[in-house]
């Protein structure tokens, strides 16, 4: 037992101090962001909104959050990674408190724009900021101690939120959310100032790509997308599919979706060190990640088996954690060649926008062809993307082969 923990424990060896407080700032954000959550019980419950209102709020987020990324982009190549997460951090932490008092359906639209724009700006930003602060060989790594700091905010956030509501009302959430947020920012500006940190990875580029012209880059958004499409049903379809067509109980569902965190955070990590000393490509990867989560759909329909509920679970957890530090890599080393900004906005923007789409569609499908159809056509979503992920990585071998 000594030797497993110990091995376990030197996957997170050689990640800078920066990087350790980065994850921090992001766990204390995401745990912070418990609002999110119970957005919907509060529009309907507290301000009385209808459901169709709940379905425009919802899109104003998201177009928020695609504003947000493109925005932090382009800020973060005129201004630096530093500025963008301190602004955005206070920013969303305001705006947050100010949140409670928008009491009118237009007001809400507005005021849930403003807090996802301000708030995604911090998300491009923190990506270069990741790049600066790790050496080459421990990208990946980094953006995998990130991700593990977001999943355990995430699963934090919803817990202490029940209790908030509980003892303090919807209000409480939101002055949490924004009191969190500022918390954020103070340690942000104590441990992460410019002149206290050390950059082990500067990237300077005399005559910067546009990322919109990187042929290879748009083909992987064009696969993120997709991908996101697909993960997301996790998120929405699924939980519908657990109660109605296997009739698990709300704990039984709570703890099939918890076995997603609980992996992730036992085995992500060494298994993408071990994945990083293998021969393969960062595409090659991206692909195989993308066939295990295309894959847990498909087997929905061999049996209806309850077990193959939790073979579906595993085969997306093992997709994802596969698939999403592997692409976060990739875009942070293609950004190297061109604006860094515009290029992690583009890779945070192509999963907003399977926000916007993703839980709609799935949604959508399952009223009119029902789940065994809706699993089949996710699968064949999944089908595009691994060949777009193929024609990515057949692109990226004959662009070496030319310059050799």
């Amino acid at each position: 037992m000594k030797t497993l923990i110990k091995n376990y424990l030197n996957t997170f060896s050689g990640l800078s101090r920066e990087v350790w407080w980065l994850a921090l700032i992001t766990l204390i954000n995401r745990a912070g962001t418990m609002v999110i959550p119970f957005l919907s019980l509060y529009l309907t419950q507290s301000l009385n909104f209808s459901h169709s209102n709940v379905a425009w709020i919802m899109s104003a987020f998201g177009l928020g959050s695609v504003t947000g990324s493109w925005l932090g982009g382009k800020l973060t190549d005129r201004v630096g990674y530093y500025k963008v997460m301190a602004y955005s951090l206070l920013g969303t932490g305001f705006l947050f408190i100010a949140l409670q008092f928008a009491n009118t359906f237009v007001l809400f639209c507005v005021g849930i724009f403003l807090v996802m724009l301000v708030a995604d700006m911090f998300r491009p930003a923190i990506f270069v900021a990741l790049s600066a602060y790790s050496m080459p060989e421990n990208k990946t790594r980094s953006v995998t101690l990130i991700r593990l700091a977001i999943n355990l905010g995430f699963s934090a956030g919803p817990a202490i939120g029940g209790i908030i509501i509980t003892t303090l009302s919807y209000a409480g959430l939101f002055w949490v959310d924004g009191i969190t947020c500022i918390l954020a920012t103070v340690v942000l500006i104590i441990v992460l100032n410019p002149k206290s940190t050390k950059v082990l990875d500067a990237v300077k580029v005399e005559h910067p790509e546009s990322a919109y012209k990187d042929k290879s880059f748009l083909i992987f958004l064009g696969a993120m997308v997709l991908f996101g499409v697909i993960f997301l049903q996790y998120f929405s379809t699924m939980p519908l599919y657990y109660k109605e067509a296997h009739h698990l109980t709300e704990l039984e569902i709570g703890m099939l979706l918890g076995l997603n965190g609980f992996v992730i955070f036992i085995f992500e990590m060494p298994l993408i060190k071990w994945l990083e000393n293998t021969q393969h490509s960062k595409t090659g990867l991206m692909l195989f990640g993308a066939i295990l989560t295309a894959l847990s759909f498909l087997v929905l329909n061999f049996t209806s088996w309850v077990g193959v509920l939790v073979i579906g679970m595993l085969l997306m957890t093992f997709g994802e954690m596969i698939a999403f530090p592997f692409s976060n890599a990739f875009a942070i080393e293609r950004a190297r060649k061109g604006n860094q900004g515009e290029y992690m906005a583009l890779y945070s923007i192509s999963f907003s926008i399977a926000h916007i789409f993703g839980h709609n569609a799935g949604l959508q499908i399952v009223d009119k062809l029902g789940f065994s159809n809706t699993w089949h056509i996710i699968t064949l979503i999944g089908g595009v993307c691994v060949f777009l992920l193929f024609i990515l990585k057949r692109n990226l071998k004959l662009s070496k082969l030319k310059q050799e």
